[in-house]
C-alpha cells in the first residue's frame, strides 16, 4: 500500500506565446515567453520539459495545479500546443490563461481580459481556432506601437526591444504574476481593476 497520493491533474493551463529560438528571445512578439519565464522563476519551477509541442512545467498557484507552457510551434501555430494539452487533461477554454504581446499599448502597459477576439494577433487567432472559441482569459502586455503607419507589422513585432522597453515590460510581467493568482481564484474582475493599467 502506497502512502503517496497521486497528484491531482492540472486544472489550468497558463500559456505564454512567442517564437522559439535565441534569435527571437527579446523580440516584441516574445513578451508572452518572457512573462512565463518570470512566472516560473518566481514560483521556483522550470518550464523546460518538451511535451505537446511545447516547453512545459507544473506549478501550484492559488491552490490550483497548473501547466505552464511555452508553445514550440512558432507564434502562428500556438493553438496546436495549447489545444493538445487542454484535450489531454480535459481542461475547458475558460481555464486556459494566455499571455501575449500587444502592439496597441506602450511597453509596461498591462491589460487583462475575460475573453475577446484575436484583434489581429496571429497567436491568439490560432488559440481561438484550436480551442473552438474565444472564451478564455488573457493577459496582454504592451510592447509599443509601430513608429509610423507605413511600418511593416511583422518587422515590428519581430524587432528586439530596447533596454528601457524591456525594463518596462519586466515590471508589467511582475504585475501579471501578481494578478494570475487572483484570476485563477476566480476574481478576474478584481485582477482587472487592480492590475490593468
Amino acid at each position: 500500500m502506497s502512502f503517496f497520493r497521486k497528484p491531482a491533474p492540472p486544472a489550468w493551463i497558463i500559456a505564454g506565446l512567442g517564437n522559439p529560438g535565441r534569435q527571437y528571445q527579446y523580440n516584441r512578439h516574445n513578451a508572452g515567453f518572457l512573462c512565463l519565464d518570470v512566472l516560473a522563476e518566481d514560483l521556483g519551477v522550470k518550464a523546460d520539459r518538451l511535451k505537446w509541442h511545447a516547453l512545459t512545467g507544473m506549478a501550484e498557484i492559488a491552490e490550483q495545479r497548473c501547466v505552464l507552457m511555452k508553445p514550440n510551434t512558432y507564434m502562428n501555430g500556438s493553438g496546436q500546443a495549447v489545444a493538445e494539452c487542454a484535450r489531454f487533461y480535459n481542461i475547458p477554454p475558460g481555464r486556459v490563461l494566455v499571455i501575449s504581446d500587444d502592439v496597441s499599448f506602450a511597453p509596461g502597459v498591462l491589460r487583462i481580459r475575460r475573453k475577446g477576439s484575436a484583434g489581429g494577433h496571429k497567436g491568439l487567432k490560432s488559440v481561438i481556432e484550436h480551442l473552438g472559441g474565444d472564451e478564455f482569459p488573457r493577459i496582454k502586455l504592451g510592447v509599443g506601437q509601430m513608429p509610423h503607419p507605413d511600418c511593416d507589422i511583422i518587422d515590428w513585432v519581430l524587432s528586439d526591444m530596447g533596454m528601457d522597453d524591456l525594463k518596462a515590460l519586466r515590471r508589467a510581467c511582475g504585475d501579471a504574476c501578481e494578478a494570475i493568482p487572483m484570476i485563477l481564484a476566480g476574481d478576474i474582475e478584481g485582477a482587472m481593476s487592480k492590475y490593468s493599467h
